[in-house]
């Protein structure tokens, strides 16, 4: 049997109140069936007596508690379904509230946080919004859905991103030796008098290259570093929607507003083409220049020796 096909089972013999395989099912007129125990203390806590008519907690239809039935085909399904989940003899988890013991049934929408009947009438959730985890359960799986869909494309743009920045790196890279062999040159037919000045110049390109590949190396680690962080939160929507509803709904809050504002911070300013400025000195002019000054230094000379 595939988990798929479980999964479709499951959901045909869960409790909408509790969530759980249902144990001794009782059906409505409606068509739902709940535990019998879940139904009965429904009905209990809405102050219904056996004579009044109650409410169907999915669709608010109207009935008698004494119409309930029992439901003996989904209870066979749910009873070989729990011995193939969990074993035979096994019996399914059941999440209980930290402060009363309660099963966790409910689910604050302004707390984002999972909660049993007692929380619900408590001073710190009065007034709020609550629901059975099976209503809105379908909102929070769709609206997790749809950040997975964002945030994958999010990662293949970074992944992008990072191909295209250390396409550019070795770029830079690949243009500072032909640079290097230029001013090389150039300088060798000055060697004798420019010697310091080619040094200078190789400094200055030397420091071009470490600052160019200093702000790429920075904007590749800030794209793995959001890379690593955007799978981590791929990873925890993953976790979320492939588990069980409790998994699904607990502590929600950070991890939606977390999946609607994550979006890539790509770099502003990048290198991607050495703009050289050196231009090594004209030989001819320098010499022009230093024979009109030798001239000027005979020809003043000249004159004090007369």
């Amino acid at each position: 049997m595939t988990s798929r096909v479980l999964v479709d089972i499951r959901e045909e013999v869960t409790c909408p109140i509790c969530l759980e395989l249902l144990t001794e099912p009782l059906s409505i007129d409606c068509g739902h069936s709940f535990c019998q125990a879940c139904i009965t203390e429904n009905s209990e806590k809405s102050g219904r007596h056996q004579e009044q008519e109650s409410s169907c907690p999915v669709c608010q239809t109207r009935y008698h508690p004494r119409s309930l039935r029992p439901n003996r085909h989904l209870a066979n399904i749910a009873e070989r379904l729990r011995e193939v989940v969990l074993g035979p003899g096994e019996q399914p988890r059941v999440v209980l509230c930290a402060y009363h013991g309660e099963k966790l049934q409910l689910f604050c929408k302004e707390d984002g946080k999972l909660i049993c009947w007692l929380c619900e009438r408590s001073q710190e959730h009065h007034g709020h919004h609550t629901f059975l985890m099976a209503e809105v359960a379908p909102e929070y799986q769709e609206m997790f859905q749809e950040s997975l869909k964002k945030l994958k494309k999010e990662e293949e743009e970074a992944e992008r991103l990072k191909a295209a920045i250390r396409e550019k790196r070795a770029s830079w890279k690949n243009q500072m030796e032909p640079e290097r062999h230029r001013i090389q040159k150039e300088f060798n037919q000055l060697r004798s008098i420019l010697d310091k000045e080619e040094q200078r110049e190789l400094r200055k390109l030397e420091e071009k290259e470490r600052k160019g590949l200093s702000i790429l190396e920075k904007a590749e680690g800030e794209v793995i570093r959001q890379s690593q962080s955007l799978r981590e939160l791929i990873s925890d929507l993953e976790f979320r929607c492939q588990g069980s509803t409790v998994d699904l709904l607990q502590d929600v809050n950070d991890l939606t507003q977390r999946s609607e504002f994550w979006a890539l911070r790509k770099p502003q300013v990048l290198p991607t083409k050495l703009r050289s400025a050196f231009r090594a000195p004209d030989l001819k002019k320098m010499l022009q220049v230093f024979r009109e000054l030798t001239d000027v230094q005979s020809y003043w000379g000249e004159i004090r020796g007369c």
